[in-house]
This record gives C-alpha cells, sequence and structure tokens, in this order.
C-alpha cells in the first residue's frame, strides 16, 4: 500500500510517506507556520520517492481533535489532493496517533540478566490541552489479534472536558492483580494541568507530556486500518469535539 499522511492538528507539522511498511517523514514544530509547511514536505517526500500523487492508493490526515485551524487546513489540503488525482482519503484520530506513539516509547527496557523481560504497556491515557481550561481525552488499548499485529482502540469515547473529568476506565485502576503492562500518559494536557499528573502518579507507569500526534502514527494506523476505512474526499471531514471557536486555536 503507498499512503501519503499529513497532520497540523497542534504545533508540530509532519507529514509521511507509507510505502508497504517502509515509512519517511517531515515535520517541524512551527505553530501558525503549518500553511506554508506542509505543502512542501509533502513535495520533498513524494520527489525522494520518485512518487506521484496519482501513484497512491490512499491519504490519511489526522482529523482531530487539535486546533481548529490546524484541522480546517490538514482537512482541505487532503481534499484538495484527493480530489485532484481521486484519491479516497483515511481519517485518523489524532488521540489514536499519540497513543500509539506513546506506547511505543513508553516500552520498557531490556532486562536485567536472570530477570523475566517486562511487559510492554498496552494502555494509554491520552489529554491534550483544549484551551478554555479543558482537555481532549480519551484512553485507548493495544490487543493482539494474531501474532504480531495487534489493534489500538478507543475504550469508551473520545471527549472534550475539564481536566477534573478525566477518568481511567474501572477495570484499569490497580485492585493487586498481576500487571498487564502499565499505563502510558501522554499529551500536553498533562503539561497544562498539573492536577492531572498527581491525580494519575499512582496508576500510570510512564508519563510522556511533551508528544505531538505525528503523520507517521497516522500512516501506520491508516495502513493497519485498511481501504476498508477510507471515503470520497468531500465526505473526510473534521472532528472538532466541540464547536467553540477561540483566537487561541
Amino acid at each position: 500500500m503507498r499512503l501519503l499522511a499529513i497532520d497540523t492538528a497542534t504545533d508540530l507539522c509532519s507529514a509521511a510517506l507509507w510505502i508497504d511498511g517502509d515509512v519517511r517523514t517531515r515535520a517541524a514544530l512551527a505553530p501558525r507556520a503549518h500553511g506554508e509547511l506542509i505543502l512542501p514536505m509533502i513535495q520533498a517526500l513524494l520527489d525522494e520517492a520518485a512518487l506521484s500523487l496519482a501513484a497512491l492508493d490512499a491519504i490519511a490526515f489526522g482529523r482531530g481533535p487539535g486546533a481548529f485551524t490546524g484541522l480546517r487546513l490538514a482537512a482541505a489540503i487532503a481534499q484538495g489532493l484527493g480530489l485532484a488525482v481521486q484519491v479516497p482519503l483515511i481519517p485518523v484520530s489524532d488521540l489514536r496517533a499519540l497513543a500509539a506513539q506513546a506506547l511505543a516509547q513508553g516500552a520498557p527496557g531490556l532486562a536485567a540478566p536472570g530477570q523475566a523481560a517486562p511487559l510492554a504497556p498496552s494502555r494509554a491515557l491520552i489529554c491534550q490541552d483544549a484551551r478554555m481550561g479543558e482537555v481532549y481525552w480519551a484512553c485507548f488499548e493495544a490487543t493482539a489479534v494474531e501474532a504480531n499485529a495487534a489493534t489500538l482502540a478507543v475504550v469508551g469515547s473520545e471527549a472534550v472536558a475539564a481536566p477534573q473529568a478525566v477518568v481511567l476506565p474501572q477495570d484499569w485502576v490497580r485492585t493487586g492483580q498481576p500487571d498487564t503492562g502499565g499505563i502510558v500518559a501522554a499529551g500536553s494536557g498533562f503539561a497544562a494541568y498539573p492536577m492531572l499528573r498527581s491525580k494519575f502518579a499512582a496508576d500510570v507507569s510512564a508519563l510522556l507530556p511533551d508528544l505531538y500526534p505525528h503523520a507517521r502514527e497516522i500512516a501506520t494506523l491508516a495502513a493497519q486500518d485498511g481501504l476498508g476505512c477510507a471515503v470520497a474526499p468531500e465526505a473526510a471531514l473534521p472532528v472538532y469535539l466541540r464547536d467553540r471557536v477561540t483566537a487561541a486555536s
């Protein structure tokens, strides 16, 4: 499968090209410059791979939640490119993409000699700063479905709420049962609202407040989801979770 993926939902602007499992990326932490950066990133990736837009099987984009302006930009560019070459789009949740990145980075190191290898985390609590005293948040769980493959699914639903309203699923709370690998907490919400750190300190095995959603994971998840999740360009819409637009977005 050949996929182009883009994301402009946060301060990080990124693009990725997935070609049968090989991923090339471009990224820049440049708030308010996404409109100037994303198209050159896309062109650089295509040129590097000697690939045309028409040769793609699909275009994936971070559909949110995130900054309103950034979500509109990603959706508009993905739609325009898709319509131009008649390629379908695969919208991917930015919270899910961040969960995939967090689980990969939160994996434990090698075990000491004579000790059993620690289990890799399979659960992620994602909290992204949504401004206005709120966070975009959701819980995700990776479940093995067959050898060397896993699916990353939301537990419950994605939401926007005050930090005080963020809760773990009941069966995730530690109760003295055998460790399942732990919970990774990630996202800018943990940097913006310190109370989230203290609230979940006893439950999480790793805290990664400086991660941003990246087109790399959006491409990987889109390839995993497959063309069965693709939609016509005109039907691909961003997900805001709330309709109050602020200048800070």
